[in-house]
């Protein structure tokens, strides 16, 4: 996943405003007590968001699948003057040298997990990375908008130096969307040069994360709408979910 692709991916993603969503989750954080502290973040990407919250005074680290995405990441993070760890770790089998006061999941990472197995394997391992009364926090895209939005669409778009050709394919009998992308680099001349990338995301019914949740251990599952505090509609783009591992008993 994210090979070539890693070096456009901030192109395309121009638009997005990195910063009003690093200071959602830092609101979100702040609802469960984490004002500051060690957060790691999974499926980080290119580092977007875990660079606006390190400014925010959380001792970040980001962790992703993709060694090219991290690559992308840790040059942003030094050109930005930040201390981060990138680390190369699959978030089913996440393991951290220290407990985190927090685990995020942003940008739809959970998205990539096909099943609800994977989401458990994912759970049980922020459970662990996460000290008792710590919390994880993540966002989903609803199978509303994979279905819906997303589904059998197809778009297209040009800017200056790099075009775009996005189509993609829903299966109603699992609820996944593979998106098939075509994007061009502007070369020297009118040349151009063709990246293709392959992706898949799946949903699933919020009932299935906050039963994951509690099986996982956690507790005080709480459910927003997409960048609000309020319930989410029926017609959400977006879920953000939080939880809490409980504390331990005071003795």
């Amino acid at each position: 996943m994210y090979t070539a692709f890693a070096s456009v991916y901030d192109k395309l993603m121009a638009d997005v405003d990195y910063r009003a969503w690093a200071a959602f989750y830092q609101t979100l954080l702040t609802l469960y007590g984490l004002r500051a502290g060690k957060v790691c973040e999974c499926a980080c990407g290119t580092g977007s968001l875990t660079i606006p919250l390190s400014e925010m005074g959380y001792q970040m680290t980001g962790a992703d699948l993709s060694e090219e995405m991290l690559f992308e990441a840790s040059q942003k993070a030094r050109k930005a003057g930040a201390m981060i760890p990138f680390v190369k770790q699959d978030m089913r089998q996440l393991r951290l040298h220290r407990q985190m006061d927090a685990v995020l999941c942003t940008c739809d990472g959970i998205n990539y997990l096909p099943t609800p197995a994977d989401v458990r394997q994912f759970f049980t391992a922020a459970w662990a990375a996460i000290r008792p009364g710590g919390a994880l926090i993540f966002d989903a895209s609803t199978p509303y908008k994979l279905a819906q939005v997303l589904g059998d669409n197809f778009v297209g778009d040009e800017m200056a130096d790099i075009a775009y050709l996005w189509k993609n394919t829903y299966h109603p009998e699992n609820g996944s969307v593979d998106m098939a992308l075509s994007i061009f680099l502007r070369q020297a001349g009118e040349t151009y040069e063709r990246i293709s990338e392959q992706q898949t995301q799946y949903s699933h019914p919020i009932e299935v994360y906050e039963a994951l949740l509690h099986d996982a251990g956690f507790a005080d599952v709480r459910v927003f709408g997409d960048g609000t505090f309020a319930p989410p509609a029926p017609t959400e783009l977006r879920w953000h979910i939080a939880a809490r591992k409980p504390a331990l008993p005071e003795s």
